[in-house]
C-alpha cells in the first residue's frame, strides 16, 4: 500500500459517510410524518457498507511507490445499498387526524430519534476522522518532499 492510495481509501469513506449522513437526515425529517394507511408511510432507510478491494480503485496510485496491490487487502469503502428497515411502524388512535383510517387509526415511521441521532453523531465525527486521516498524510507528504531541500 503507498501513501497514495491514502487519499483513495478516506475519500472513499468520506462519500460513504456522506451518504449516511444523508440517509439519517432523511430519516429524521420524515420521522413525524403521518399516514392513513402502512401502504403510504415512510420507512426508515440505512445504507449498506461494503469493503473495496484494491483492483476496483485507482491502480496508478496502489502502484505509485513501486508497491503492487493485494486484491485481497481492503482498500476503501462504497455504499451497496441503502434498504429499508423492517421494524414495525408505530399506529396511534387518533380519530379526529385528518389522515386516521376508519378504525380512527394514524400511522406514523418506524424512524427511532435516539438512534438517527447516534448515527448521525458516529458518521459525522467518522466523517471528520477521515478528513485528519487526509491532512496527516498530507502533511507528511509534504515533509518527505523537504527532506530533499
Amino acid at each position: 500500500m503507498s501513501l497514495m492510495s491514502i487519499f483513495d481509501i478516506s475519500g472513499s469513506a468520506m462519500s460513504a459517510q456522506s451518504v449516511r449522513l444523508n440517509t439519517t437526515a432523511s430519516n429524521m425529517a420524515n420521522a413525524n410524518s403521518a399516514a392513513g394507511s402502512p401502504d403510504e408511510l415512510y420507512r426508515a432507510r440505512q445504507p449498506v457498507f461494503a469493503t473495496v478491494r484494491a483492483g476496483l480503485l485507482n491502480q496508478a496510485n496502489a502502484d505509485a511507490f513501486g508497491f503492487g496491490g493485494d486484491d485481497s487487502v481492503g482498500q476503501g469503502v462504497r455504499v451497496t445499498d441503502i434498504v429499508e428497515s423492517t421494524a414495525p411502524f408505530q399506529q396511534r388512535y387518533e380519530p379526529g387526524h385528518p389522515l386516521a383510517d376508519a378504525e380512527g387509526y394514524v400511522y406514523y415511521p418506524n424512524v427511532n430519534i435516539v438512534d438517527e441521532m447516534t448515527n448521525m453523531i458516529s458518521s459525522s465525527r467518522s466523517y471528520q476522522m477521515n478528513v485528519d486521516v487526509m491532512n496527516a498524510a498530507r502533511t507528511m507528504m509534504q515533509r518527505v518532499l523537504s527532506l530533499g531541500q
